[in-house]
């Protein structure tokens, strides 16, 4: 994924003729951490995980970026979506660096009292280099409000009351109001601008949407409240799909009894790479990195494609849509709400 990132880089760079000086600078990470986390089960046995933060540059401010818990999580990850973090700050224009980082768990596998002890092992073993004048992590990837609230309280431990040293708290944690949906709004936004070029509105678009967790959720949700027209979605169960639009709030009912998209009755099932070539105006990846490669872009049916992913479409993927006419909404700008109501916070 890094190579990817910095493929982007470079192509901005060359665009904007920087020195090789400059580009060295800019792609370089500031600070690279790896911690061993260890950590009992609930059965007392050794649970062994590596921890790592990414901070990749404070020209612009203190860092900030999300921890992401997931099998995938490396140093090659963190350094690319450190990276993106940088450039997503300043397009927004709010005053941070970029950073990130996780922990190579799965939180599916893990209780909640597994999942706390990692979370607040990690959080001592990088307590020294975060802070909210130095770097301020936010959720991610399989992280919440909830997770948020332990590393401020593990923080706390060690240098008294502070809440400003995490975003995404809990509202009764001194969170922000509308931290949740920040990501999946700010989606909505960028394609409801997008769709203004040529004086068409929300309610005019078919969406499909790859991912239904937090992001996809939620601009499922604020999208079809304007109008907007949801045909197809897909979680880690697999795909659904009706032309004449998914009823968005029957199917977050039905996610929040069964945990996943299939199943749900008023829609036909579909395979879940399938939503990422659905017919629709408007595909939405919503998931992980790289999910559009030159394998599948060919097959992509939409006029525009809206990265609420981090990395979703690969390089040569990009070229093939753009060739063919697709406008891509870029990550550091549409999925951008969620630093900044973090900055909010």
């Amino acid at each position: 994924m890094l190579e990817d990132t910095n493929l982007f880089f470079y192509r901005a760079a060359d665009f904007l003729d920087l020195s090789d000086r400059v580009r060295d600078v800019l792609v370089t990470p500031r600070r690279v951490v790896r911690v061993e986390i260890i950590t009992e089960s609930d059965d007392g046995e050794l649970l062994h995980h590596m921890g790592y933060r990414v901070q990749h540059n404070t020209a612009r401010g203190p860092m900030k970026g999300g921890l992401r818990f997931h099998p995938s999580m490396n140093e090659d990850h963190a350094a690319s979506l450190a990276s993106l973090m940088t450039w997503k700050t300043a397009v927004v224009d709010i005053p941070f660096g970029g950073a990130k980082g996780g922990i190579n768990c799965d939180p599916s596998q893990l209780s909640e009292a597994e999942l706390n002890r990692i979370t607040t092992t990690f959080v001592e073993l990088i307590r020294e280099i975060i802070g909210p004048t130095i770097d301020i992590p936010a959720p991610d990837v399989n992280t919440n409000a909830k997770v948020m609230g332990w590393i401020m309280d593990e923080y706390s431990k060690f240098y008294g009351f502070n809440p400003a040293v995490v975003t995404g708290k809990p509202v009764d944690l001194f969170g922000s109001l509308g931290r949740e949906e920040a990501t999946g709004r700010g989606v909505m936004y960028s394609l409801e601008e997008y769709l203004k070029n040529d004086g068409r509105k929300l309610r005019d678009a078919s969406v499909a949407i790859q991912g239904f967790g937090n992001v996809g959720s939620n601009a499922a949700r604020l999208i079809s409240e304007q109008g907007g027209r949801i045909v197809a979605v897909s979680d880690i169960s697999g795909g659904i799909a009706n032309d004449g639009g998914i009823d968005i709030p029957k199917l977050l009912d039905w996610v929040a009894q069964n945990k996943v998209v299939q199943g749900f009755p008023d829609a036909d099932p579909i395979d879940g790479a399938a939503v990422l070539t659905y017919k629709a105006d408007v595909l939405i990846p919503a998931a992980m990195e790289n999910a559009i490669t030159e394998a599948n872009a060919s097959q992509v049916q939409a006029e525009v494609v809206v990265e609420a992913a981090n990395g979703p479409v690969s390089p040569g993927a990009h070229d093939s849509m753009t060739r063919r006419g697709i406008t891509i909404i870029p990550d550091i700008l549409a999925n951008a709400g969620g630093v900044t109501v973090s900055y909010f916070e």
